[in-house]
């Protein structure tokens, strides 16, 4: 089949790179004047930030699995579990600003005096903020929240799981007799089960990132360095109404390393174009890798990218509510094995973990991975990645992420339907 420059860069039922990039090689060498990129116009006018009343339910199934779990409060640093619980979008330095949050009583922020009215910028529950001078210790504040919700002097605090260690030291200073424990069975037992409005702006900002996927593929062109079409797939995503997250391309033999290389790179003839891109829509990230051929593929990169698109297919059928989340590595895996990859995580093969959480994060707990025995629970959200890496050739990853309901996994982009049409519509 050939191509005109205009059905290459026709906005929809784009075809896939591999017929694509050979079509905008022949332009590229062209002197007639390439049709224009169809306008981007920003799609996520419709989302719905989450509300104060789910937060304050947040909250209250955080003091629920407080009192299963025997905990008088946990404390937390700025990062995506603050601003879940509270709205508090606030970055970590060496002054404190906490928040705490009770297993009775109205939730508390701690931060540094001048920073108080830019914290109550984005606070969209509770009003109790105190502060501290620069002369004065945070964790005597922290220890007054502590002391007015009637936590006792022996009480049990945990600490979300990424809080640094000087503020369990400064906590143990001011309150000696606390147990500092962890907190990672509240904070995991909330953020890993996606709420409805969650899932529906991971479900805007797939939606998103495809849609910048199908914009840039038809302007990708010999010669092009990974660098130049990472920015592309930047603005598209700004263009659309999201915030960019990041655009990791890789090609050729680069895209055998998961994360890529230093070396320079450069879109050629036959080549492997591997992107791995992702936006956020209301603080909810999406992930989606699609690889392609820039030309025409050969029956070595036809044979490994349909092996990993059977991975991706397998995983599916085997993410059913109630299992392991490890089964679903493990029979990957299994398959992979069977064809002479591997074995386990050597290469050729699958070098890493199947897939990972996701919401507020990219990389979230739990994972799909040798071991995991979390069983899978509608809410759930993982990535589904099971890539295939040669090292000193080329690498095939595909990547989609899924949520899980009652009767299975559902997915948030549609599997690539083959390496000569990777966008699904």
């Amino acid at each position: 089949m050939t191509l005109t420059k205009r059905d290459v860069l026709r906005g929809a039922g784009l075809a896939g790179l591999g017929v694509v990039g050979a079509a905008c090689s022949r332009a590229a060498t062209s002197t007639e004047e390439a049709t224009p990129s169809p306008a981007l116009a920003p799609m996520t006018g419709n989302a719905v930030p989450i509300s104060a009343e789910e937060r304050r339910a947040r909250i209250a199934k955080a003091q629920g699995l407080m009192a299963e779990q025997g905990l008088d409060a946990i404390l937390i640093e700025p990062g995506a579990a603050m601003t879940y619980f509270s709205g508090v979008q606030w970055g970590r330095s060496e002054r404190l600003t906490a928040l705490v949050i009770p297993r009775e009583g109205e939730i508390g922020v701690v931060t540094p005096y001048f920073e108080e009215p830019s914290v109550r910028e984005s606070l969209k529950v509770g009003g109790d903020v105190r502060t501290w001078h620069e002369h004065e210790s945070p964790f005597a504040v922290v220890r007054s929240i502590l002391d007015d919700r009637g936590v006792p002097g022996s009480g049990r605090v945990g600490l979300e799981e990424s809080v640094r260690y000087f503020v369990a030291d400064g906590l143990a200073s001011v309150a000696p007799q606390i147990e500092i424990t962890s907190g990672a069975g509240v904070t995991r037992g909330c953020r890993m089960f996606k709420s409805p409005a969650e899932i529906a702006l991971m479900q805007m900002a797939s939606d998103v990132t495809l849609a910048a996927y199908r914009h840039v593929a038809p302007q990708i062109a010999a010669g092009m360095s990974n660098r130049d079409i990472s920015a592309l797939m930047t603005g598209a995503m700004g263009a659309l109404g999201a915030r960019p997250g990041f655009a990791l391309v890789l090609l050729g033999e680069a895209s055998a390393y998961p994360h890529g290389t230093g070396r320079p790179q450069a879109v050629e003839e036959g080549g492997i174009v591997l992107m791995d891109c992702g936006c956020t829509v209301e603080g909810y990230q999406a992930d989606i890798s699609r690889t392609m051929v820039f030309g025409e593929p050969t029956a070595r990169q036809r044979e490994v990218w349909n092996t990993v698109k059977r991975g991706q297919e397998l995983a599916m059928e085997t993410a059913e509510t109630g299992v392991p989340a490890g089964r679903v590595d493990d029979t990957v895996r299994a398959y992979y094995t069977s064809l002479g990859y591997g074995p386990d995580y050597a290469t050729p093969g699958l070098s890493h973990r199947l897939g990972h959480g996701i919401g507020m994060e990219g990389h979230e707990p739990v994972n799909f991975v040798r071991g995991e025995e979390t069983l899978l629970q509608p809410g759930m959200c993982f990535s589904n990645e099971p890539g295939l890496y040669i090292f000193g050739e080329f690498g095939v990853r595909l990547e989609d992420c899924l949520y899980m309901k009652e009767d299975g996994p559902v997915l948030f982009s549609a599997l690539s339907k083959s390496i000569d049409d990777p966008f699904a519509a």
